[in-house]
């Protein structure tokens, strides 16, 4: 009697769907739980305030005032988590170099909640003027949907475009795919969509993509990655890990195009559920914590939905308009309105 034996193409599609099973069951609770314990640690801060509010006698102008900087709250939040020595990225600099960062030039490669208590003896103090929605204590975030400042760089994370900068990166959301002390770091930008698909962006632009990659995402989405190596495409995309990918986040992978070409192929990836991004953002040893000590960007952690906002574009339910002003708001406090300040312009822009 013959013993049946397992095809090799289906072992390895075997182990993709076992790894992507163990990312969900592990990899993801741990973004998920720093979330709540941001959450949670300043849903403490904003009760201690409000505790030490209601116990002065008398009324001070700095209450008020607590309002208008409700992001040190955020900020306090942060920092007392992640001790990282990163300085508030929204300082203001009257140097002159410090200015000149945001015209654009040399960067990244380029030339909520509250309770008030019923007890509180302060009539000034009303659920009208807290800047934060009240939200049940048992369900502080959307898992499915949130962001949060932190206070230093890793794999997965995102820079936010300061509203001052100019450039090609001029309120753009950079996703960052590795980070080293020495050796510098390489990101994508994630919210300039490309009209067109793979085949017509490649076709009417200067592009180094392999022939068989054009015929088998033909209909892929395309994305602007930034300023270095514009004519260079990368995969981002949720397919599980693969030779020659970088797993940016749980979930998330960067590269290995050969091996998804086979996967097309043999239907087991749709070419519509991978982005290509066409060039990317790069800098060295240093550079980019000097540009967020100097306000250049501020950098957080995000839910999925943000980061694969144009993977799959046919998705109508995570897609938006402005992912700039969205994730913004969605950090709250201070964010908030700077994303109400400088909103409107949206994603899809006339790109180099």
């Amino acid at each position: 009697m013959k013993k049946m034996r397992r095809s090799p193409g289906r072992l390895v599609q075997n182990a993709r769907v076992l790894r992507k099973k163990l990312d969900t069951m592990l990899g993801e609770d741990w973004r998920v739980f720093r979330a709540k314990l941001v959450a949670k640690e300043i849903v403490e801060i904003q009760e201690k305030a409000q505790s030490q509010a209601c116990s002065e006698p008398e009324f001070h102008d700095d209450q008020l005032e607590r309002q208008a900087h409700i992001g040190n709250i955020f900020a306090g939040a942060i920092s007392s988590i992640f001790s990282s020595g990163q300085k508030g990225s929204a300082q203001g600099s009257s140097d002159k170099d410090n200015e000149n960062i945001f015209d654009g030039d040399h960067v990244g490669g380029a030339d909520v909640y509250d309770v008030i208590s019923k007890d509180c003896p302060d009539p000034f103090v009303t659920h009208d003027e807290v800047p934060i929605m009240l939200r049940p204590a048992d369900n502080l975030i959307n898992k499915a949907h949130w962001a949060h400042p932190i206070g230093h760089i890793e794999p997965g994370c995102v820079l936010i475009a300061n509203e001052k900068l100019g450039g090609v990166f001029h309120q753009t959301v950079v996703l960052i795919i590795e980070h080293h002390e020495k050796k510098g770091t390489t990101g994508i930008v994630i919210n300039r969509p490309l009209r067109g698909n793979l085949f017509k962006v490649a076709q009417e632009t200067t592009s180094n993509v392999d022939v068989s990659l054009r015929l088998a995402f033909n209909v892929s989405p395309v994305s602007y990655g930034g300023p270095v190596m514009p004519e260079e495409y990368s995969i981002l995309h949720t397919h599980g890990y693969i030779k020659d990918s970088v797993r940016v986040a749980p979930g998330i992978y960067v590269g290995g195009s050969r091996e998804l070409v086979d996967e097309v192929r043999r239907n087991e990836l749709n070419p519509s559920d991978a982005l290509f991004v066409k060039g990317h953002a790069a800098w060295v040893a240093g550079q980019l914590r000097r540009e967020i000590s100097k306000g250049v960007w501020y950098t957080a952690s995000c839910s999925e939905d943000f980061i694969l906002r144009y993977v799959k574009p046919h998705d109508n339910s995570i897609r938006g308009e402005d992912l700039w002003t969205e994730l913004l708001t969605t950090m709250g406090g201070h964010f908030e309105d700077i994303a109400w300040k400088h909103s409107g312009k949206g994603d899809t822009r006339m790109m180099p």
